[in-house]
């Protein structure tokens, strides 16, 4: 029962944005589902960190999501900033089920306990330098970060967050979101959403006493990370 996790698949199975133009992103549907079926076994879990699918609407990212439903193990589905699929946690709970689709749960405001580890996270945001209204949406994810952390509490074992965006990156901070995980002493951290040469600037170690990841789809050439067995 191994947990995995990767982010940023990008999947357009069902919509005009191929993602193959773009460097290290040749034939990546197919690497990924070879390096899956590799990895992953019917009883793991794997996290999928934001920007699962371009679609624009829950029906539209149908295809992507029949993709995903049929590689093997669970999947924990967390938003990301391209993801304007993403609905309710009831209606798009609702809409997997309507379409048969059994492996695919949402982390929103909730956790899941995998093992001897409890997944939690939210899609974070951007820094403090941002636009005025970016305030606003940072304390809201901080406060769903709680949530969510909270939650996880519930079950005991190790609290593992995942973000999509990275709450460190080059000299910028999110001090916000940094400040929960701190609170509530959580000792390793995982992220996605830098593509290319912004993974060169992407914390892979520690800070704060956090043991930070990058866990983007091209940074990992497709190739789900085992984080625990």
């Amino acid at each position: 029962m191994a947990l995995f996790a990767i982010g940023d698949l990008h999947l357009s199975l069902g919509s005009d944005k191929p993602m193959d133009i773009f460097s290290g992103w040749d034939n990546y549907v197919d690497r990924l589902q070879e390096n899956w079926l590799k990895e992953v076994g019917a009883e793991d879990t794997v996290v999928l960190a934001g920007d699962s699918s371009w679609g624009m609407s829950l029906q539209e990212s149908l295809t992507d999501f029949r993709f995903i439903d049929k590689l093997p193990g669970k999947k924990i589905v967390m938003k990301g900033n391209h993801d304007y699929w993403w609905s309710t946690k009831s209606k798009m709970d609702g809409f997997f089920e309507e379409n048969g689709l059994e492996t695919i749960q949402i982390l929103h405001n909730n956790s899941f306990k995998v093992g001897n580890a409890v997944v939690c996270g939210t899609r974070g945001w951007l820094f403090e330098a941002g636009e005025p209204h970016d305030q606003k949406i940072l304390n809201r994810e901080a406060g769903r970060l709680d949530m969510s952390i909270r939650h996880a509490m519930q079950y005991g074992g190790e609290i593992i967050a995942f973000l999509h965006y990275p709450p460190v990156y080059g000299n910028q901070l999110s001090a916000k979101i940094v400040d929960v995980l701190v609170k509530h002493n959580i000792q390793r951290c995982y992220y996605g959403h830098l593509h290319g040469q912004s993974c060169d600037y992407a914390l892979r170690g520690q800070f704060a006493g956090i043991q930070f990841e990058l866990i983007s789809g091209d940074f990992l050439k497709f190739k789900p990370l085992k984080i625990q067995v």
